[in-house]
């Protein structure tokens, strides 16, 4: 049964609401005030909060700032419920990430039609981000990973995770010039869980969202480090998931990062997969393009295994293609994959972007690559993905590729 939180501090409409929400099977939990919904929103986890603007010790944009601040209520559906019809207080409450603004007095009709629209797209989002679970049919391991994976956010338990870095190098001088980071997850009980295990799980969950913030609040504060050591040059790449590209308040969160840390723009490189892209891909451009504008680098992570139309590449704010290692695979000696990937290199070119190829294993693929003219590449010829200690030595050494080799 979908459990619905009301904020509101006037006991006749707290009442009123309550007794229709009732009336439609949703099972209710009410506060009087800002102060005790923050307390029931984090300990019960509602699947949508109904907030009033106005009250008393935390008003609604304090319950919902703060809400949006902890994991495990950031991603909740919130719909303000207010008499302020001003456009600037309608504004404020969508920029700091409410999903609907209703103002009083409204009718039984539009606020159960709020309701319905936000837990439709809530489900419609999971539903996408669900690339290889059905949450109905968890098997018990799956099960046991998720009960823990939930517990260790609901308890910010971050310490568990980990953030590897996997070096990008330039395939002409062989210097590092990048790296992508990747999420572990270390837990005391299970031990190291495999990101195939983990990824497509907490997609589906919607776990993805706390744990995806995370990495990338760690990531600026380890590549902050870096920079203050010398190597300013260093490129990091992050992951995003489906959900962060639908928070209306991402792009804030990454201007923010950047600026706290004191980091240049075009130091953030954020990887986005075809298959999040393409579900909405009128969305993605709008965001992309506002990212973009501020200077962070955007790449398309595991090129030509989804499905992205090329009239829409051309309209992406892209700065880097990476080939998915699929094709890289055996490419000496594969005429189709040959064709393709040369296709690929030729496209990134012709389109003044940056090309990488994943996944690169033998010096015959490396070989085949340089010949091609390809930027760069990745993969465990050159290194296997490293914790942040061992990723920083290889860049005091001055580690490169060995090009007497190809």
């Amino acid at each position: 049964m979908t459990k619905i939180l009301v904020i509101e501090d006037e006991k006749l409409v707290r009442e009123n609401i309550i007794d229709l929400l009732a009336a439609e099977d949703f099972d209710t939990i009410a506060a009087a005030n800002g102060r005790i919904g923050l307390d029931l929103a984090l300990s019960q986890t509602p699947d949508l909060i109904l907030c009033d603007l106005m009250m008393p010790e935390v008003d609604g944009y304090g319950v919902l700032t703060r809400l949006r601040e902890k994991p495990v209520t950031a991603s909740i559906p919130f719909i303000f419920l207010t008499a302020k019809s001003a456009r600037t207080d309608f504004r404020q409450g969508m920029d700091l990430g409410a999903d609907d603004y209703l103002t009083k007095p409204f009718t039984r009709t539009e606020l159960l039609n709020a309701i319905a629209s936000r837990l439709t797209k809530q489900a419609s989002l999971a539903k996408q981000v669900s690339t290889k679970f059905d949450v109905q049919t968890f098997s018990p391991k799956q099960q046991m990973i998720e009960m823990f994976l939930r517990r260790a956010i609901e308890r910010e338990e971050f310490e568990q995770f980990l953030v590897y870095y996997q070096p990008i190098v330039d395939i002409h001088s062989g210097r590092i010039i990048g790296a992508e980071s990747l999420l572990r997850w270390q837990h005391p009980e299970l031990g190291m869980v495999t990101p195939t295990e983990l990824i497509p799980l907490a997609e589906s969950t919607g776990l993805i969202l706390p744990i995806s913030d995370w990495v990338l609040k760690n990531v600026c504060q380890q590549m902050k480090l870096w920079h203050n050591q010398g190597f300013t040059d260093l490129r990091i790449a992050v992951n995003i998931s489906a959900n962060q590209l639908k928070q209306p308040n991402f792009t804030e969160k990454i201007i923010h990062l950047l600026l706290v840390n004191n980091l240049v723009p075009d130091c953030l490189v954020l990887e986005l997969t075809e298959n999040i892209i393409r579900p909405d891909i009128n969305q993605a451009i709008s965001t992309m393009n506002e990212i973009h504008s501020y200077g962070v680098k955007i790449a398309i992570d595991d090129f030509g295994a989804g499905y992205t139309s090329l009239i829409y590449l051309k309209q992406l704010p892209i700065h880097t293609l990476k080939i998915d290692r699929y094709f890289i695979q055996c490419i000496a000696n594969d005429l189709q994959k040959a064709i393709i990937t040369t296709a690929l290199i030729q496209m990134a070119h012709n389109l003044n972007l940056h090309i990488v190829a994943e996944g690169v294993e033998t010096e015959q693929e490396l070989a085949f690559l340089r010949q091609h003219k390809c930027d760069a590449i990745q993969g465990f010829f050159f290194s296997h993905p490293l914790p942040a200690t061992e990723f920083e030595k290889i860049l005091v050494a001055k580690k490169r590729l060995n090009m007497s080799t190809v």
